[in-house]
C-alpha cells in the first residue's frame, strides 16, 4: 500500500467533499437551515469549532475511502464512496428524521442524501486518480 498516494486521494477526495457540502449547506440549504435555526431559538448553525470538526472529519473520510480502495488492490472507487455514503450521509438523515421528527424540514434532511449520492463517488473515483500502488 502506497501510503503517501493513499493520503493524497484522500485529501483530494476530502477536498472534493467538502466543495460539495459547502454548496450545498451553505448556498442551497442555507435559508431552510437558517429557518429551522432561528425556530429552535439558535443564532447561527455550528460555529467556527463546528465547521471546522465538520471540514476535518470530511477529509478523514476521503483518506478512509482512499485506505479502503487501496486495501481492495485500486479497485472500485465507485462502490466505496456508495458505501461511505450510506454509512455517513443515509445514517445521518436517518438518524435527524427518526430521532429528531419535525425538528428540521424534510428538504434539509433528505436533500444531502441525494446530492450525496453523486458526490460521493464521484469523490472516491477522482480521488483514485491519484492513488498509484508503486
Amino acid at each position: 500500500m502506497n501510503i503517501p498516494r493513499v493520503i493524497a486521494g484522500g485529501l483530494l477526495a476530502g477536498l472534493i467533499l467538502n466543495i460539495g457540502e459547502a454548496v450545498l449547506h451553505g448556498v442551497l440549504l442555507a435559508p431552510q437551515t437558517t429557518e429551522a435555526m432561528h425556530a429552535l431559538g439558535k443564532v447561527e448553525a455550528g460555529g467556527p469549532l463546528g465547521l471546522t470538526l465538520l471540514v476535518l472529519i470530511t477529509f478523514a473520510q476521503g483518506v478512509a475511502g482512499m485506505w479502503l480502495y487501496a486495501a481492495l488492490g485500486g479497485r472500485r472507487s465507485i462502490t466505496i464512496g456508495t458505501v461511505l455514503w450510506l454509512l455517513s450521509v443515509v445514517y445521518s438523515s436517518v438518524y435527524l428524521y427518526a430521532g429528531f421528527p419535525g425538528v428540521f424540514p424534510d428538504g434539509v434532511v433528505w436533500w444531502p442524501v441525494a446530492w450525496g449520492l453523486i458526490e460521493y463517488p464521484l469523490a472516491m473515483l477522482v480521488g483514485a486518480t491519484v492513488y498509484r500502488e508503486k
